[in-house]
């Protein structure tokens, strides 16, 4: 059962006598039917049986599009659908994942995100000969808007197997697991530690990882078997330009990790969470300016600073005034349209995996 916090629910064990599968993919959506598509697809293709897969869609009450005729469409009756009633919020949407999930491992996928061919066969073995194991991660393929491979994610282990205990100050002070899209939890965890942390905001999958690793062996699979689709977000430029999220992920790291890691590490998480919301902010502040949007850049050179006056952010903020200012002067006075950049691109992928 969930150890009581009154920031994060509770996720209660199953009744007795349910029928449960191995494997709960659920699939949190809004406003997201053109990737959704292709999210199912890869799914699908992989189905193994209901008697061995729950396949459920939870749709946080999408305003643009319709996402239970996606479902009908490719699922022709195999996937569940559930519809909130009303929009609850992103950690709201994806309780309700964990609330729905019957089987005994829950991977919560990004309706635009990709599962490659062998995801659930490699982890399925990947729990059963490791029972002492809470989740496991694969390596990601970073892809764009058209599916187009851009790259992967940092290789934590240079071969597959269960990570190191000093690995919690890596995953404490950036976080290394791109998207819940990559990992994969067993149902009793979640009952145990209960659901992401109200207190976090958008660094709320990133705390719950380092919150199951203090807690939990876990694995790295170093084959790339997830896709992570990086893309510009409007939500995510909204909660850039209030600094919302840079202040949550720090509140995150002073206030929440602090009181369950090791304090000898807590000083050294500590700096070094300073200084990663100073590039963080300076990212964004690059990403605003590729977009023209000076004053919400300006700001985001302030933030920078309120984290840190380090030699390395400074010279950030050099360069970034003298060549990407520059560059959007240029671009207001000639005219020039308006477009995204790799910036663009990095920055706000960034911050979609913080």
């Amino acid at each position: 059962m969930s150890q009581a916090n009154p920031y994060r629910p509770t996720i209660a064990p199953l009744a007795e006598g349910v029928t449960r599968p191995l494997w709960s993919v659920m699939i949190p959506t809004y406003n997201c039917a053109e990737y959704l598509r292709e999210t199912l697809a890869s799914v699908l293709a992989q189905d193994p049986g209901s008697d061995v897969m729950q396949i459920a869609v939870v749709d946080n009450c999408s305003t643009e599009d319709d996402p239970a005729a996606v479902v009908a469409e490719l699922g022709k009756g195999r996937v569940e659908f559930y519809r909130q009633p009303q929009n609850v919020g992103l950690i709201n949407n994806s309780h309700t994942c964990f609330e729905l999930a019957r089987g005994h491992l829950i991977h919560l996928l990004h309706s635009d995100d990709c599962v490659c061919d062998g995801f659930y066969q490699k982890l399925e073995g990947v729990f059963s000969e490791n029972p002492q194991i809470g989740a496991a991660f694969c390596r990601s393929i970073y892809i764009d808007e058209h599916s187009n491979w851009q790259g992967f994610s940092t290789l934590e282990l240079p071969e597959s197997g269960v990570l190191p205990n000093n690995w919690v100050e890596r995953i404490a002070e950036l976080c290394c697991i791109s998207v819940p899209s990559v990992a994969v939890v067993r149902r009793e965890v979640y009952e145990h530690l209960g659901g992401f942390d109200k207190r976090c905001g958008l660094s709320g999958d990133w705390e719950m990882w380092v919150r199951i690793f203090h807690n939990y062996p876990m694995w790295f699979e170093v084959q790339p078997l997830a896709m992570w689709r990086r893309h510009f977000l409007s939500a995510t430029r909204v909660n850039a330009k209030s600094k919302r999220f840079i202040q949550e992920t720090f509140d995150t790291v002073e206030t929440i990790f602090t009181s369950y890691l090791p304090k000898a590490i807590n000083g050294k998480i500590h700096k070094k969470a300073k200084l990663n919301c100073a590039f963080l902010s300076l990212d964004l502040a690059k990403a605003l300016l590729a977009q023209d949007e000076m004053s919400e850049a300006i700001a985001q050179i302030k933030t920078a600073l309120k984290y840190s006056f380090s030699f390395p952010v400074m010279r950030a903020v050099g360069r970034i005034i003298l060549w990407d200012g520059t560059r959007s002067l240029l671009k207001r006075l000639t005219g020039t349209p308006r477009h995204k950049t790799k910036a663009t691109s990095e920055a706000f992928s960034y911050l979609k995996s913080s």
